[in-house]
């Protein structure tokens, strides 16, 4: 038994679970202002089919064959009577629903032409054209606005008008994309037809606008009546295998101009001039996008452009930053200490583990080299930067916005407007009053009903929170476990095969490089397994519209991602190290295991390496996943059908050969650019590469972007957005968590305030012997001193303390032995600590305060986009209002005429 075969058994099952239970009491109907052409058919009577004809071996073709009627959607399908006859009961079923649904789609107006396959017999493709009558019924239904008047308002002039001579080497070619005319527009209304800029009917509605219009009816089309329950749907069909494909078709092949005269060729030029690796420079044909494939996809790309741009600023100071660094790490005074064979080759370092042995100082000369690369004064200055980049990034892009909104015409686009979706029509068996409208509506379930589902959703996403903590655990046991083993085999001087590498690698590093590894690997393993669990919950909590389905799975998925990507680092920055005890006294995990101790130039070096691999290897993965699998599936396909190039294959085949385009649509995209947002923002300060490394991938990201769903995937339906949804509070909240996370590093991850107070404080008197402020004896400062006599006995031949050696050293600020509070944190250690605290608040302060000024003086919306939109309001009142109260004085003129007369 096949996978259909099962899922048409379900979905009998359910229907009669459904009658017995009662849960389904009468017709699910839609309201006239959902379908206004809808006309049900009745059950048992006679049903329409659609015309069969033969391909006219026109491959290029965007029109039935008679060459008048477009085709604004394609759905494809195996004929049921070419199948095998032991399963002919369920192709029957099947074939009974197809042509139920088809039917009733010619009876809301719609026209209908199948044609056979070319390349396989059995395949069937129905074409659907939306006669002028229905667009205009379903353009008010969906309150798509049209032009109205041309924009008479002057264009504000470009700031880089000056430089045209450069920046015209940066745009698409204007031979082949044109500029736009600009049109002021108001929403359709069918009884004002004449008051629109209607110059052809047949262009007048865009391709992308009628596609919308029909996937809305194909949404809502019945296809099966049984007693009382009427079941509705493409998505159902497709699912079910009624049809095996439903989509608008492309209108060109991507890298050859159509033949025929009347297409666009926009899946050409979009190519050409956008998803072309030799395009990477060009600055995208935004309006084009949206044209092709909607605001949704158009918004998407508008702000990847825009946040790769304004990478470019902080990658350029990030990459200042890591050059003066690397050029000043053999000028730090401690650095030189560390490596100096009479200051750190006379140190010797206590044991970091239960089973590890003394080391000396300078063997780790060169983690504290390339730790100057990273945590000097320039890091500083960085991160107090980047706080004030992304506020500067998130107020720019709300001007950008809403540039977009008006010119896209979404600035009145209001949840209203947008449809409920069919999962959740088909499940309205409640009814309350609607406390907007006063009007009598159906819902899918009480208010009390509503908590439960949430409430579940909830725990299932805190359970797995709570697994990826526990997954955290594990690997800080695995931390715990694996570094004295790395002591010992690292610092094994009979070990000839690692000498190479003992120069550079400490147990630290090693410790660090392997549990990031295991760490990539634990996250991207929950993030399969989580994706399902959380389409699984906001399918049970039933969004109403699309954008709440994908707001609700935004937040989800987000928190689960945050969590699981991040809190590794979190680990690292603010609790590795943080709390080990003092040597003779150490503080185990679970009572087991010794807590893992930082290197002693910090924990800092330890973080970028986790930040460099996870976020790199992310951004191959990704990208790997991106290119290769579409491009391989497509690939499969062609061999296993034998396409030759003798056949002449139809346009809407040559769609059908390509990837479906995911359910989700943008989300993954989105996800993936937010959770790099947060390693650019939230540990920029360890790691001043991360937005240098973003803009790399961005640029790569934008054009694997535009190649894959213009190449490799078939036409998206196109869809309304108004702005990026809920992304945009999640990059608020990133921004507003960034400048604590970034000054906590800072103070606690980094060594930076341990050195100042040394600098400034206990370098000269009363504390230290210089006269001047110096950090000469700062690495002697920051070692606390130990007793070997103090280590409780251990029973291990490898443990042994060198003759002669009565103390070493331990990274802290604690009294020496003999002293009468000896162990105890001395005066240096509270400095530090006050200094840390007043760093946090001070710098906090300033940069909340500045993020405030800077967001109140940038107005989110543009003076001259404020002047449009209420020119535009004008005019629509004037335009469609007015002239009905003209209408209304003539007629009682001429009643007042009549009267007298």
């Amino acid at each position: 038994m096949s996978d259909h075969d099962i899922l048409e058994m379900e979905s009998d099952m359910e229907d009669l679970g459904d009658i017995e239970l009662g849960m389904i009491e009468e017709e699910v109907v839609y309201p006239e202002e959902f379908l206004p052409t809808y006309h049900s058919i009745k059950e048992g009577g006679n049903v329409i089919k659609a015309q069969e004809v033969g391909f006219n071996d026109k491959p290029d073709s965007l029109f039935f064959n008679d060459g008048v009627r477009r085709i604004d959607f394609v759905l494809a399908y195996e004929d049921e009577d070419k199948k095998e006859y032991e399963k002919r009961h369920v192709f029957q079923r099947r074939k009974r629903r197809r042509e139920y649904f088809e039917a009733s789609l010619m009876k809301m107006g719609m026209e209908l032409e199948a044609t056979q396959s070319v390349l396989d017999e059995k395949l069937m493709f129905l074409k659907v054209h939306m006669p002028w009558d229905v667009l205009c019924t379903y353009a008010e239904v969906l309150h798509i606005k049209l032009p109205i008047q041309p924009n008479d308002m002057p264009a504000r002039p470009s700031p880089l008008r000056f430089f045209s001579c450069i920046t015209k080497h940066f745009y698409p070619d204007e031979k082949l994309i044109s500029k736009e005319s600009e049109f002021f527009t108001a929403p359709f209304e069918k009884d004002r037809q004449d008051l629109f800029c209607i110059k052809d009917k047949d262009l007048f509605f865009t391709p992308s606008m009628r596609s919308r219009m029909a996937y809305y009816i194909l949404s809502r089309a019945p296809y099966d009546i049984r007693g009382n329950i009427k079941k509705f749907g493409i998505t159902k069909l497709l699912d079910s295998g009624v049809y095996k494909a439903a989509y608008p078709i492309h209108d060109c092949r991507f890298n050859v101009k159509s033949q025929e005269p009347e297409c666009p060729n926009e899946r050409y030029l979009l190519y050409e001039e956008w998803a072309h690796p030799k395009s990477f420079y060009k600055i995208q044909p935004l309006d084009l996008i949206r044209n092709y494939y909607g605001e949704k996809i158009g918004i998407y790309f508008a702000w990847l452009g825009f946040y790769t741009r304004m990478l470019t600023w902080a990658a350029v100071v990030g990459i200042g930053c890591f050059i003066y660094g690397y050029y000043t790490r053999d000028t730090s005074t401690w650095s030189k200490e560390v490596c100096d064979p009479d200051i750190g080759g006379k140190i010797v370092m206590c044991p970091q583990c239960d089973t590890c042995q003394y080391w000396t100082l300078n063997s780790t000369c060169n983690t504290s080299k390339n730790l100057c690369i990273f945590d000097n004064f320039g890091t500083l200055v960085f991160a107090v930067f980047m706080s004030v980049w992304v506020t500067l990034f998130l107020e720019f892009w709300k001007r950008y916005q809403a540039e977009l909104e008006y010119e896209w015409d979404t600035v009145e686009f209001l949840e209203q407007e947008e449809p409920p979706r069919p999962e959740y029509e088909a499940k309205c068996i409640y009814e309350r009053k609607n406390p907007i409208t006063g009007v009598k509506e159906k819902v899918p379930y009480t208010a009390c009903g509503r908590c439960v589902r949430v409430s579940i959703g909830m725990t299932t996403v805190v359970f797995w929170i709570m697994l990826i903590l526990a997954s955290v655990v594990a690997i800080t046991v695995y931390r715990l476990a694996v570094f004295f083993t790395f002591s010992r085999e690292l610092r094994n001087t009979n070990l000839t095969i690692a000498e190479p590498i003992k120069e550079y690698v400490t147990p630290q590093m090693a410790t660090s490089v392997t549990a990031s590894l295991i760490s990539f690997v634990v996250i991207m393993i929950l993030n399969i397994l989580y994706e399902r669990v959380a389409i699984w919950i906001t399918d049970f909590e039933l969004p109403r519209t699309k954008t709440d389905y994908e707001n609700s799975l935004t937040l989800k998925m987000f928190l689960f991602q945050f969590v699981n990507y991040y809190s590794s680092c979190f680990y690292i920055a603010f609790a590795k190290g943080k709390a080990v005890g003092h040597p003779g006294k150490p503080v185990y995990l679970l009572g087991k295991y010794r807590n893992e101790e930082c290197d002693p130039g910090g924990c800092l070096i330890e973080l970028t390496t986790q930040l460099a691999i996870i976020m790199g290897g992310k951004a191959i993965w990704n990208n790997i996943q991106e290119v290769l699998i579409p491009w391989l599936k497509n690939l499969i396909y062609r061999h296993c059908v034998h396409v030759t190039s003798e056949k002449v294959i139809p346009r809407w085949e040559q769609d059908y050969q390509l990837q479906p385009s995911s359910k989700l649509g943008l989300f993954y995209e989105y996800l993936e650019m937010a959770i790099q947002f947060g390693f650019v923002t939230l540990f920029v300060a360890s790691f001043p590469l991360a937005p240098a490394l973003a803009l790399l991938n961005n640029i790569i990201e934008i054009r694997v972007d535009a190649w894959k769903i213009t190449t490799q995937f078939r036409r998206d339906v196109p869809e309304k957005a108004q702005h990026i949804g809920a992304w945009q509070p999640i990059l608020q909240g990133i921004t507003i968590l960034a400048v604590v996370t970034n000054a906590m590093i800072i103070a606690f991850t980094s060594d930076m305030i341990p050195r100042l107070v040394y600098y400034w404080s206990f370098s000269v008197y009363p504390y230290g012997n210089n006269t001047e402020n110096t950090m000469k004896g700062y690495i002697n400062s920051s070692l606390s001193v130990f007793s070997t006599n103090d280590f409780p006995p251990v029973d291990d031949e490898y443990i042994h303390t060198p003759p002669n050696l009565t103390t070493c050293r331990y990274r802290d600020y604690r009294f020496p032995p003999g002293h009468q509070r000896q162990y105890e944190y001395n005066m240096f250690y509270w400095h530090v600590i006050a200094a840390k605290m007043a760093f946090i608040i001070v710098v906090e302060h300033i940069v909340y305060f500045t993020k405030f000024i800077l967001a109140y003086i940038i107005p989110d919306v543009p003076y001259a986009v404020k002047e449009q939109i209420k020119r535009e309001k004008y005019l629509t009142q004037v335009i469609l209002h007015e002239t009905n109260l003209k209408l209304v004085s003539k007629r009682l003129k001429a009643t007042e005429t009549e009267t007298e007369s």
